[in-house]
């Protein structure tokens, strides 16, 4: 007979999903009320304003998908590009060749523009792509590459695909609430997240934010976007202004209290203060790991603070030290991903996740695993050198 599912209690230290706060949880549990009672459309209006906090916007249409981060992507792409435009990607990862896909399915060009994965994308690559291509209209690239830890100038790419009259679309899923993105002052016309990275909210819902440059290209579209759940001419009257809303679906409402109380914890916390934290934790976990012997993939200047991707030392199978971890630990980290895969692991520090005792944890269990396989990592030193850290900060 199939019983309850009683998950055991992991330390999520790979690339999403993070632990979720206790106090997200709760919330989770409260009462389910109606998506269209009076209440719940007052809990939306504060979302709205919670999320323009969190992407340092004024964007009316700031709103979460209801689905996953992967449907913000195509929110974004579907509601922007019709069939004939020319799209061009700068892709220095995983999530760069899903953007194509996006643009592909929606009957458009897309223009690639390679870069080393492990590097940010180069905007002199950019602007000799839109020079070639004048015919674009829309720029899309990756804030903060979950595949190899590489974070963007998003203010340089943005001021380029404007000097060329093209909007922007930015994937910032692994970036929001973790690290600097500022929507306004950064010009970025479309994004969209994930509530499950350093938001420490469960999976299943994504935030976007649409300029008004964007909201009046939706609008003024040719032809009908392709997906009618996520046309955000329908999806506008649900989540638009005034306390009449008109029904376009049933919002996951305890999903929504999730979001709605860690967006009051990054509130209560200061957004600036989240994106320190971030940066003092990833340091600590840097000495750490450099005192294994453990090389990062990215250069310290475009390396993610809540992503780390360092490369497996020679000889050691990825799988088996990842087993030890979680299977004697309760700890997870990530495999890489594409062609990284089993040459580097991932492991993140995000939102609940980021903390001291995480840190020293995942520095620790790395040591005596490591050691366990006959890595030839230094023994001993890891934790020493990640409290060193914390006494210097």
């Amino acid at each position: 007979m199939i019983t309850s599912f009683h998950p055991p209690q992991r330390t999520l230290m790979g690339p999403g999903p993070s632990d979720v706060n206790p106090r997200i949880l709760e919330a989770m549990s409260r009462p389910t009320i109606g998506h269209l009672d009076p209440l719940f459309v007052q809990m939306m209006d504060e979302m709205k304003s919670l999320l323009q906090y969190a992407f340092q916007t004024k964007n009316e249409l700031t709103i979460p998908v209801s689905a996953p981060g992967s449907a913000g992507m195509e929110t974004c792409f579907v509601n922007l590009v019709e069939a004939g435009d020319t799209v061009i990607i700068c892709q220095n990862g995983v999530f760069g060749a899903r953007m194509k896909e996006n643009v592909e399915r929606c009957g458009a060009t897309a223009i690639m523009v390679e870069d080393d994965w492990g590097r940010a994308c180069d905007p002199a690559k950019l602007e000799a792509a839109l020079k070639a291509n004048p015919a674009a209209t829309t720029v899309a690239f990756v804030h903060a590459e979950t595949s190899t830890g590489a974070t963007t100038d998003v203010k340089a790419m943005c001021d380029l695909a404007h000097a060329h009259g093209c909007l922007t679309i930015v994937d910032a899923v692994t970036s929001l609430g973790g690290t600097e993105l500022r929507v306004d002052a950064w010009g970025v016309d479309a994004i969209y997240s994930g509530t499950q990275k350093c938001l420490s909210c469960t999976p299943g819902l994504s935030p976007v934010s649409f300029s008004e440059a964007s909201v009046e290209r939706i609008k003024n579209r040719k032809t009908k976007v392709q997906s009618w759940f996520l046309d955000l001419n329908l999806v506008m009257g649900y989540w638009g202004k005034g306390a009449k809303r008109a029904y376009h679906h049933t919002a996951p409402v305890n999903a929504l209290y999730a979001l709605h109380e860690s967006l009051v914890m990054l509130q209560d916390e200061g957004l600036e203060n989240a994106w320190a934290r971030h940066a003092k934790h990833h340091n600590a976990l840097k000495a750490g790991l450099e005192a294994l012997g453990l090389t990062f993939v990215v250069p310290e200047d475009e390396r993610l603070p809540q992503l780390n991707a360092v490369t497996i030392p020679e000889g050691v199978d990825d799988a088996e030290v990842r087993g030890i971890l979680l299977n004697d630990y309760n700890l997870e980290i990530g495999a890489g991903l594409g062609v990284m895969g089993g040459n580097v692991w991932r492991i993140g520090l995000m939102g609940y996740a980021c903390r001291k005792d995480n840190v020293l944890k995942c520095v620790s269990a790395l040591d005596e695993a490591l050691n366990r396989v006959g890595a030839p990592v230094s023994q001993g030193k890891a934790v020493a050198a990640a409290l060193a850290s914390y006494n210097n900060s």
